[in-house]
C-alpha cells in the first residue's frame, strides 16, 4: 500500500489538497484548518524540490500540522479572564440598587447592561444599600453578584 501511495502522490495531490483544506475553513469560519491546509501546500512546495516519500512527507504534514496548530492556540486563543473558574465577565457593568440590601442578606439590582445575560440579579453587599443607590460589581459567586456602593470623588 505504501508502495502504490509512494508512486502516485505527487506534489500537486498535497497543493490541491492543501487548497481544499483552506477553502473547506473559510466555508466554517472557525480558522483551525487553515494551518492544516497550509501545512500541506508547504509540502507540496516541498516535494517539488526534494523528491520525498510519501511517508516523510506524511510525516513532515503532521509536524507542520501540530506546530502550526499548537502556535494558534499559543498566540491567538482566548484568555480566560478569571482563574478561579468563575465568569467575571464584564465586572464594569454598573447598576441601580431595586430591593435595600443589608449585609449578609440578598437584595436586587438593576444592571445598565446584562451581566452574564441577565440584568436583574439577587446581589448580597458587606455594607447596607439604600435603594436607587448606584453599584459597581465586586464579585460574582455562582448566582449572587456581590456589589458596593460607588463612592463620589
Amino acid at each position: 500500500m505504501i508502495e502504490f501511495l509512494n508512486e502516485t502522490v505527487l506534489w500537486w495531490h498535497w497543493i490541491v489538497f492543501g487548497i481544499a483544506l483552506l477553502i473547506w475553513d473559510m466555508s466554517m469560519g472557525t480558522f483551525f484548518i487553515l494551518g492544516l491546509g497550509i501545512a500541506s501546500i508547504i509540502v507540496g512546495i516541498l516535494d517539488i524540490f526534494l523528491d520525498t516519500s510519501f511517508t516523510l512527507e506524511l510525516t513532515i504534514w503532521m509536524i507542520l500540522s501540530i506546530l502550526v496548530i499548537t502556535a494558534w492556540f499559543k498566540w491567538f486563543r482566548e484568555e480566560p479572564v478569571t482563574e478561579s473558574g468563575q465568569s467575571n465577565y464584564r465586572l464594569d457593568t454598573l447598576g441601580v440598587v431595586m430591593e435595600d440590601i443589608q449585609p449578609h442578606s440578598r437584595g436586587k439590582v438593576t444592571f445598565d447592561t446584562p451581566v452574564l445575560g441577565n440584568t436583574s440579579w439577587h446581589a448580597i453587599s458587606k455594607v447596607d444599600i439604600a435603594k436607587g443607590t448606584r453599584v459597581k460589581i465586586v464579585q460574582i459567586s455562582g448566582q449572587l453578584i456581590e456589589v458596593a456602593p460607588i463612592t463620589q470623588n
